[in-house]
């Protein structure tokens, strides 16, 4: 199983979509440095598969079409025509791997030295994002995974991201 990282997105403050950033330092057991999300806890990392994302964004526009809206109602959401990498505040985006099909407990080694360990499949929103109002919908409580920083290290667009050995999900470290 071999994937791509696709995008680095960061964040200032919670609740707002990220944005792409030409790579960032993970940190272990603390998540990416500099993102409002950093911290401790088992949600250090999110991660959300591109694939995901052009299908919610082919979604949207079949809506927009079918609909006759135009893009007022998007725009006035923060959204713009197309979703792109970071809408769904994701801070990895991927290409390439089912990351919903993934066990908890999975290592994932991103680039020469970060590894990651998949902690949470999906997500709970306690909030609705932009794309949600938008939309109805979003992807990422069904398709996001978190994880959290085993090794850390900088993750870079491109990237390649690989299987390694899992430990048990209940080990404790």
């Amino acid at each position: 199983m071999k994937g791509t990282v696709v995008s680095v997105n960061i964040s200032t403050a919670k609740h707002t979509a990220k944005t792409p950033v030409p790579s960032a330092e993970l940190v272990s057991e603390a998540g990416v440095s500099g993102d409002a999300h950093s911290g401790p806890g088992i949600r250090q990392v999110s991660l959300l598969a591109v694939e995901s994302i052009e299908r919610q964004a082919r979604v949207f526009r079949e809506r927009m079409k079918h609909s006759g809206e135009d893009l007022r109602c998007a725009k006035a959401h923060g959204q713009e025509e197309d979703l792109k990498p970071g809408d769904f505040a994701e801070n990895i985006t991927t290409r390439g791997l089912d990351l919903p099909a993934l066990p908890i407990g999975t290592r994932l080694r991103l680039g020469e030295r970060v590894v990651l360990s998949v902690s949470k499949i999906g997500k709970e929103c306690h909030r609705h994002c932009a794309i949600y109002e938008a939309m109805g919908d979003c992807v990422m409580p069904r398709e996001g995974i978190f994880a959290v920083v085993e090794e850390g290290g900088t993750v870079r667009e491109g990237d390649s991201i690989i299987r390694v050995e899992d430990r048990d999900p209940h080990h404790q470290r």
